[in-house]
């Protein structure tokens, strides 16, 4: 299997990320109120633009692949459409309408409109009004009851899955009158009304939502939640319940985002560090392998150093066994971690399910939870071949999508889930 691209875009979180359609920029938040905009210029990346215009965190960015536009949306309650002309990138306003912060944004695949989350109990369906030249919106409000975390079209370009703060998933009819011609009955449902509600899930235990996607026919659904679970959700015909609803419960910390990449595969990742691949069918599914397994052949980590910290000991505790033990409980939910100058060929022995090295740092490439996990490359079948992640670290990682690893670390605990 061939390395991981491993990129170090900035000292804190990123809390936005979204490629250019030929993959050759990269717009992420590095935790502020700009968007930064890096041209890639051979293993490293060049910082080219910042786009500043909001007042408070950018909390989402997207980059539409056909029309190389980009929105942005933010804490202040905001969202800006940005296009690219000759005198650099130029924002449009869009007028959402909310009183509470904006929480996430999707392109649909026709990327004539696009639909923001927010903490007003709102998802708003935003399209450009050309009279009076700027972007408005529909707003979907019922049943809504708590802030909308993670938003997905269906490749149909008029259904929308959403996430919620109260553990449900809810999937509308996202048709806008006069912009796009009438759809045609779904698998999910037959009457399609703007903001008509579909269909309604919950989490296993109550955990809130933290990221939703459609398979790429669109028949499925899947979403992660904060109860360690990963659900996928097959549709069997409008108004009727599903004909599977698949609940792989795991042992570990939640994921926090996912991407399907073929119809019968999934990666998934969060506050384990390391994206985790998931195959099955609508008769059940199962834990295939990670795509970072710093325990197979003895692998070590690209970048070996924290992000923005210095590696080593504190002075005299440094060497210290119960303080190298309360650190690893404190700041990475480890139950133990190796002695300094223990013998054997393990790197480890932690009991935690992402093993953390002598010097008190993660084995696997990301340092820190993993928030964004996307498609970057995909080959002549359709399915996914890679797949990048960026997180709280402050590293984006492009991996090329692998099955039937070894499944030692977090694979290896958890070999032979399956529900």
């Amino acid at each position: 299997m061939s390395a991981p691209e491993v990129f170090q875009l900035s000292l804190g979180p990123l809390t936005g990320i979204a490629f250019s359609p030929d993959r050759s920029q990269v717009c992420v938040c590095p935790n502020s109120n700009e968007a930064q905009i890096y041209t890639r210029n051979g293993d490293s990346w060049d910082l080219t633009d910042t786009l500043a215009e909001h007042d408070k965190l950018i909390t989402a960015i997207a980059w539409g692949p056909n029309t190389n536009r980009i929105v942005t949306c933010s804490q202040d309650r905001n969202a800006y459409v940005w296009t690219q002309t000759e005198q650099g990138w130029k924002p449009a306003l869009v007028i959402l309408k909310i009183n509470r912060a904006a929480t996430s944004v999707k392109w649909s695949p026709a990327e004539n409109k696009f639909a923001v989350g927010s903490g007003s109990r709102v998802i708003a369906i935003c399209h450009f009004d050309e009279e009076n030249n700027w972007w408005t919106a529909k707003q979907i409000k019922k049943p809504l009851r708590s802030t909308v975390l993670s938003l997905d079209w269906h490749p149909n370009n008029y259904l929308l899955a959403a996430g919620t703060a109260d553990g449900k998933v809810y999937v509308y009819s996202g048709y806008i009158k006069g912009l796009e011609s009438k759809p045609e009955a779904t698998i999910w449902g037959d009457r399609l009304p703007t903001g008509q509600l579909l269909a309604e899930f919950r989490s296993p235990n109550g955990g809130w939502i933290h990221d939703v996607a459609f398979s790429p026919s669109g028949d499925a659904l899947a979403f992660v939640a904060h109860d360690s679970s990963v659900n996928i959700i097959y549709a069997s015909g409008p108004n009727e319940p599903p004909a599977a609803h698949i609940v792989v419960k795991l042992p570990a910390l939640p994921f926090t985002s996912l991407t399907w990449t073929s119809e019968s595969s999934i990666v998934a990742a969060g506050h384990d560090c390391q994206p985790i691949l998931f195959s099955g069918s609508s008769s059940g599914w199962s834990l295939s392998n990670s795509l970072d397994d710093p325990s197979s052949s003895g692998s070590k980590p690209l970048t070996p150093s924290a992000t923005g910290v210095r590696s080593g000991g504190v002075g005299r505790l440094g060497n210290n066994e119960a303080f190298n033990m309360f650190k690893a409980a404190d700041s990475k939910g480890q139950r133990s971690v190796s002695q300094p100058g223990a013998g054997g060929s393990s790197s480890t022995a932690s009991t935690g399910l992402t093993q953390v090295g002598q010097d008190g740092l993660l084995l696997t490439v990301h340092q820190n939870t993993i928030t964004h996990v996307e498609a970057y490359e995909w080959n002549q079948n359709g399915d996914v071949s890679k797949i990048f992640t960026a997180g709280r670290d402050g590293r984006l990682v492009i991996w090329p999508v692998t099955s039937g690893g070894s499944k030692g670390g977090l694979a290896g605990r958890m070999a032979g889930l399956q529900v």
